[in-house]
């Protein structure tokens, strides 16, 4: 720790009470490089998750890392739509000059609901909302374990046949995440957690830095 990092701790500590401030200088032994912006952070997980699985979404991994985000702001999939759709229109024109993407901005300036929620189990990101089905979902995970078809699972649950392939793609996610141990949305916890606790920082030190000045100018003398 340098002596300029030093002194900005210890403006944290005096301002917020805190006795001691985590040291984050160091990277970790095989993460990721903790100096990135957390947006590329995310992006390198997003696209290290599309190695490991056959992404059912076609947008760009840019894309998919500001959907990450907007998710943990709290947005709806509507709102994600919008966001991702928005996120697409800003990378074609970034390509216009320089090549272009296997993924035009035309193709998905219509994203739906639909698309988001297929978008986010790709990237693990079930919502509480997501596993409240009209049925139970352990019992649709016993007539999938037992090949029945979509179309008997839904007559026999009476409800549609999108239903069930929607629960399904959920249960398949979940299955993902315990292969994994949870592994990708610990890591997205872990960027976008440093990220708002910076953020927090940032702002506290300079909350701090303002009223340690306040008024400095008046008791200059020349």
């Amino acid at each position: 720790m340098d002596e300029k990092t030093a002194e900005l701790r210890d403006i944290f500590v005096d301002v917020t009470d805190e006795s001691t401030v985590t040291e984050r200088q160091e990277d970790t032994p095989g993460s990721l490089t903790r100096d990135e912006p957390a947006a590329e952070r995310v992006e390198a997980v997003v696209a290290s998750m599309r190695e490991r699985y056959d992404f059912d979404t076609d947008l760009p991994d840019a894309a998919l890392a500001d959907l990450v985000e907007g998710f943990y702001d709290g947005a709806s999939d509507a709102a994600l739509a919008e966001r991702a759709a928005g996120a697409v229109d800003e990378t074609g024109a970034e390509d216009e000059d320089g090549g272009s993407d296997d993924t035009s901005a035309a193709d998905v300036t219509d994203l739906s609901r639909r698309d988001v929620f297929r978008a986010r189990m790709d990237l693990h990101l079930v919502r509480e909302a997501d596993t409240d089905a009209p049925f139970a979902l352990g019992d649709l995970r016993d007539r999938l374990a037992n090949d029945e078809s979509i179309a008997g699972i839904a007559d026999e649950f009476d409800v549609a046949e999108s239903t069930v392939r929607r629960y399904r793609r959920v249960l398949d996610t979940q299955t993902e995440r315990r292969r994994v141990g949870d592994r990708f949305r610990e890591e997205f916890d872990e960027i976008l957690s440093d990220a708002d606790l910076a953020s927090l920082t940032e702002d506290v030190t300079r909350d701090g830095l303002d009223d340690a000045t306040d008024g400095m100018e008046n008791d200059l003398s020349f």
